[in-house]
C-alpha cells in the first residue's frame, strides 16, 4: 500500500550508500507514507527544474565548439612508470580503514552530519558514538581474522582523443587501436568563457601527435562480505549482517582513493612528491580526477564493460558484471584516471536529441537502449 494519490515512480539516491536507509523507510510503515510523499513532491520539483534546463540547452555544434580549450602544442603528457596492467590481491585493509570516510557510513544510517564534528551533536551524537564504536569493533574483527579480501586492477595505457571519443591504443605508437570509450558533453547554457565539458577534453587530441595515456581501475573488497552478512543473519542480528555490507562498501570506496593516490605518486607518477593529508584526500585536494561510469561526468553504465575487458577483471581481481552493468560483488568502485592539471568533475545534465542520436551511434547500440543506461539525461 502506498501513499494516497501516489502515481508511482523512481526513488533515486545520488550515492549507493543510501539505498540502504531508502529500502528501511519503505519497510516501514510509520515512515513510508512520508517519503513517498516526498518523493511525489520531489518529482514534480524534478519536472519544473528539467523544463527550464532544456530551454536553456545550445545546439551539440556549439557545444563542442564551447569545449575546454587546452594549450595542447606546450602541453608534454606525463609518462607513467609502470605502463599497462598492475594487480593487487589481498590488499592491505589495515591501510584501507585508515581511508574511510565516516561521513558517508553515518548518512547510510540516515544520520547527516560531518566526521568528526558529528559526535558532538547534541542531538546525534550518542547515536553517532555508539555506532562508530560498533562498526570499529567489527572491522577489528573482520582485519584480524581477513574476514574480507581487497582486490585490485588498474592499467595505465595509450589514447588519444577524437572528437567525444575517447581511443586507447595497443602501444605508444598509437597505431592501432584497441578500444574507444565514446562520452557525452554538457549541453547547457554556459556563462562567457565557461566551457561545455566532456571528458574526452582531457585528453590530447589525435591530430596532435602526442602520446597521451587514460588509466582505468576496478577494485573490490567485497569478497566475503555476504558470507559473512549471511552468518550474522542466521543468527538473527540483522544489524551486524547490515554493518557488514556498509563497512564493505566504505572499504571499497576507501580502496578506489588509496590507489589513486599510490597512481599519482608511484605508479603513472606525475605527481611525485604529493603531500596530501587523508583529509585532503577526502576533499580532492591533489591533481587529476577518477570519474566512475554512472556518475554525473560519465553517466552510462555500459562503459564498464570496455574497463573489465581491458582490466581483464574477473581473472585479474576477482570481479564481475551482470548483464545491466552491476558490479559483483556490489562493494566495488570502478572508472577512469585523468591526470591533466585542468581536469576536473562536472555534471554532463541534459542532453538534446541530436546527442543522443549521436552518442548511440558512436557506443553502437540502438537510441532506444542507450536511454535505458542514461534516462537522467534525456528529456
Amino acid at each position: 500500500k502506498i501513499a494516497p494519490n501516489y502515481s508511482g515512480g523512481v526513488i533515486h539516491v545520488k550515492d549507493a550508500s543510501q539505498a540502504s536507509s531508502i529500502a528501511a523507510d519503505l519497510m516501514n510503515p510509520a515512515k513510508k507514507e512520508t517519503l513517498l510523499e516526498s518523493v511525489k513532491v520531489g518529482h514534480a520539483n524534478a519536472i519544473e527544474k528539467r523544463s527550464a534546463v532544456v530551454s536553456q540547452q545550445v545546439r551539440l555544434s556549439l557545444a563542442r565548439a564551447n569545449r575546454l580549450k587546452i594549450e595542447w602544442k606546450d602541453y608534454i603528457p606525463p609518462v607513467p612508470n609502470k605502463k599497462g596492467i598492475t594487480v593487487l590481491k589481498e590488499f592491505s585493509l589495515s591501510i584501507l580503514r585508515e581511508y574511510i570516510d565516516w561521513t558517508f557510513f553515518f548518512q547510510a544510517w540516515e544520520i547527516r552530519g560531518r566526521y568528526p564534528q558529528i559526535f558532538t551533536d547534541p542531538v546525534k551524537g550518542k547515536e553517532a558514538n555508539k555506532l562508530y564504536a560498533d562498526a570499529n569493533a567489527l572491522l577489528d574483527k573482520i582485519v584480524e581474522n581477513k574476514l574480507l579480501t581487497a582486490n585490485g586492477v588498474l592499467a595505465i595505457l595509450p589514447s588519444a582523443a577524437k572528437g567525444d571519443d575517447i581511443i586507447v591504443f595497443e602501444d605508444e605508437t598509437c597505431t592501432k587501436p584497441l578500444a574507444v570509450f565514446p562520452q557525452l558533453r554538457n549541453q547547457e547554457l554556459k556563462a562567457q568563457g565557461e566551457p561545455n565539458l566532456c571528458l574526452s577534453d582531457y585528453i590530447a587530441p589525435a591530430e596532435m601527435g602526442k602520446t597521451d595515456w587514460i588509466g582505468i581501475f576496478a577494485v573490490t573488497t567485497g569478497i566475503g562480505a555476504n558470507k559473512l552478512a549471511n552468518e550474522y543473519a542466521l543468527k538473527g542480528d540483522d544489524y551486524n549482517a547490515l554493518m557488514v555490507k556498509l563497512l564493505a562498501d566504505r572499504l571499497a570506496e576507501a580502496f578506489a582513493e588509496v590507489l589513486h593516490k599510490k597512481v599519482r605518486r608511484e605508479i603513472w607518477g606525475y605527481a611525485p612528491n604529493e603531500q596530501c593529508s587523508i583529509e585532503d584526500v577526502f576533499k580532492e585536494k591533489y591533481q587529476g580526477i577518477r570519474p566512475a561510469p554512472g556518475y554525473p561526468a560519465c553517466p552510462d553504465h555500459r562503459q564498464k564493460a570496455t574497463i573489465f575487458s581491458l582490466l581483464n577483471a574477473k581473472e585479474n581481481a576477482d570481479i564481475d558484471l551482470t548483464k545491466n552493468m552491476a558490479m559483483v560483488p556490489p562493494a566495488s568502485v570502478s572508472g577512469y584516471y585523468f591526470s591533466h592539471p585542468q581536469s576536473k568533475y562536472f555534471n554532463v545534465g541534459k542532453i538534446d536529441q541530436e546527442q543522443l542520436e549521436d552518442y548511440s551511434q558512436r557506443m553502437g547500440d540502438i537510441v532506444s537502449e542507450t536511454k535505458k543506461f542514461i534516462p537522467n539525461n534525456v528529456k
